[in-house]
């Protein structure tokens, strides 16, 4: 934007240019011939193909966008001719990128299309989570099962398909390589905002006036400043989805929901709602509640009649019961409640799960359940929820061990499991835990473990089956680094926070050769870490923090080449000189985000 760009000095200037013909067709063919070794046009395709990137007058996204939209036609010479003259007649109509975009767009499929403009709906740069995006559009109907492939697997494919296509921008990958977040171009959601109103899919309200949003939009999204006048009563009668995660009139939440029979899902995550409607209840088409990060201390007992209902978000709020008609909602498929009672992470039990109710055995449609506390008949409900994937437990007892371990090792769909003991002094016996899953990558534990648990079957057997491990609140005394390794060959992830351990930590030469990331987090012991050279091979991520007597730079470290974020925080206060005096911001320089403080 020039009227911007003149606010600074002229030097400071920076006159974007549009790529040259060379690079132009390059990038396009990278994107068009992803999956061909040298991404090399063919040569019947030569002629057309610099025909559309001419067209794309070298802006990056315009042909990035059109690669991947070419990557998904036949590769011959009629099919791309075929695109090549719907692109001019496009263009034709509108002379820029967002004729690109549109052609792009109207090659989607329906189911994607509607994918597409439901991330219209967030605002400008907003962090979209993959999680949440799935299970809206699993709620809505644009991924239904497809053979063998259950909804939530269809949604994913749509994402990715989304993704390739450059529709939507990957923001960040999670532990496991999958991706976590993801963002929409400006000038992409733009369009799809356009297209979203014409065809009266949605509207994002971004700070608008909320009486002046037509009557009979479908989705919705308020995004409102606290200070903004806004009508209390308002009416959406063909409503499908509401997301507002901002403060408004009280009332305007009730007038909403008791008008919008339709609602399909109701997104209010760290809104500052206290109590939500009991007129809820009615929304018979109900799908998707997201309740997180709110004010929230109860649900309202109409919520047993949302028998359609799918997910339940209520994390981080003050809820800590379920409402006791939560087990009529057979359709229930993920279940996410706990509520934090320190925010600092400093104590213990700084989150808690809630109270299991005693008839969850009904859920049977079950796959996510984050968190509920431990009790004595708890591992007979399990027994009867075998399409779970993710089950976090919080309160465990020694004595509740052996049952519920056992029931947790039948699980055949099991992949994401969170152990969490009463008290910091509880001991855990992992000896019952023999996973029949091989899908169970990612493994956290918190509290003391019971005497000899790395010769247990879940690391003896099932330990080159986990990619992500959590340690937190342990006693084991010696090097955990050099009693892990040979278990669990293949971590991507390791955790290790509040281990008590030998005051060396060392990282030999062949250990956790695919980790990407390592996190060594309040361990008071340690004064000395060792990087063996060919240790950590691969790694990404290195985050020691609050190891108050690592008082020397750690050895090796500057032979971690791969490294993207490291981070030095809480050591010792001689550590900062140190560091200095080995000049090690020259050292490290390959690291693009460096934190080093006492």
């Amino acid at each position: 934007m020039e009227h911007v760009a003149v606010l600074a000095p002229s030097e400071c200037h920076l006159k974007i240019q549009a790529l040259g013909e060379i690079d132009a067709f390059n990038l396009f063919c990278r994107r068009a011939f992803y999956n061909r070794k040298d991404h090399r046009c063919p040569l019947d395709l030569e002629n057309v193909a610099a025909s559309i990137v001419t067209k794309c007058k070298g802006l990056p996204l315009a042909i990035v966008t059109m690669g991947g939209l070419m990557s998904t036609k036949l590769p011959t010479e009629h099919a791309w001719q075929q695109m090549y003259n719907q692109l001019r007649s496009e263009l034709a109509k509108n002379d820029d990128v967002k004729a690109i975009l549109k052609l792009s767009y109207h090659a989607l499929p329906a189911d994607q299309k509607n994918c597409f403009l439901y991330c219209s709906l967030f605002p400008e740069d907003f962090r979209i989570s993959r999680e949440s995006l799935v299970r809206y559009w699993v709620a809505e109907g644009f991924a239904v099962r497809i053979e063998h492939n259950r909804p939530e697997d269809v949604a994913e494919i749509n994402l990715m398909e989304l993704i390739h296509r450059n529709m939507l921008e990957v923001d960040e990958y999670d532990e496991l390589g999958k991706v976590n977040s993801c963002k929409m171009h400006d000038i992409v959601r733009n369009l799809a905002l356009s297209i979203a109103g014409q065809e009266r899919f949605g509207y994002a309200n971004d700070y608008g006036a909320v009486e002046k949003i037509d009557w009979e939009v479908r989705r919705l999204s308020l995004f409102l400043n606290n200070g903004k006048s806004c009508a209390s009563t308002v009416k959406f009668p063909h409503l499908r989805a509401l997301l507002e995660t901002t403060t408004h009139p009280p009332g305007l939440l009730s007038s909403i929901l008791s008008e919008s029979k339709y609602l399909t899902v109701l997104e209010l995550q760290d809104s500052d709602i206290t109590e939500v409607p009991a007129c809820i209840g009615k929304l018979f088409n109900l799908r998707y509640i997201g309740l997180r990060r709110t004010r929230l201390c109860s649900l309202p007992e109409s919520i047993d009649k949302l028998s359609n209902l799918q997910t339940l978000d209520i994390k981080q709020t003050k809820i800590e019961k379920l409402p006791r008609g939560i087990t009529k909602i057979k359709k229930l498929r993920h279940l996410l409640a706990d509520r934090y009672e320190d925010e600092n992470k400093s104590e213990f039990r700084y989150f808690i799960g809630v109270q299991a109710p005693k008839e969850l055995s009904n859920l049977e449609e079950l796959r996510t359940l984050e968190t509920v506390e431990a009790s004595k008949d708890l591992a007979e409900q399990l027994k009867k929820l075998m399409q779970l994937r993710s089950v976090w437990i919080d309160n465990i007892r020694t004595a509740d061990c052996t049952n519920l371990f056992a029931t947790l090792s039948k699980m055949p769909l099991l992949s994401s499991l969170l152990l969490s003991a009463s008290h910091e002094n509880e001991t855990l016996c992992l000896e019952a835990l023999k996973p029949e899953s091989e899908e169970l990558h990612r493994l956290i534990v918190r509290g003391c473990w019971a005497a000899r648990t790395l010769e247990y079957p879940i690391f003896r057997d099932h330990g080159k089956n986990l990619k992500y491990l959590v340690i937190s609140w342990c006693r084991l005394q010696e090097d955990p680094l050099l009693l892990l390794a040979p278990y669990v060959p293949n971590l991507v992830f390791l955790s290790l926070n509040r281990v008590n351990s030998a005051i060396t930590l060392v990282l030999s030469a062949d250990c956790f050769p695919q980790l990407k990331t390592l996190v060594l987090k309040r361990m008071p012991d340690v004064n000395h870490l060792e990087i063996i050279g060919g240790a950590l091979q691969h790694i990404e991520g290195l985050y020691v923090v609050s190891l108050p007597k690592l008082d020397n730079v750690p050895q090796g470290i500057e032979s971690l080449r791969y490294l993207k974020k490291l981070w030095l925080l809480g050591l010792h206060k001689n550590f900062r000189s140190q560091w200095q005096k080995n000049g090690m911001h020259q050292k490290m320089q390959h690291v693009p985000e460096l934190h080093v403080k006492d």
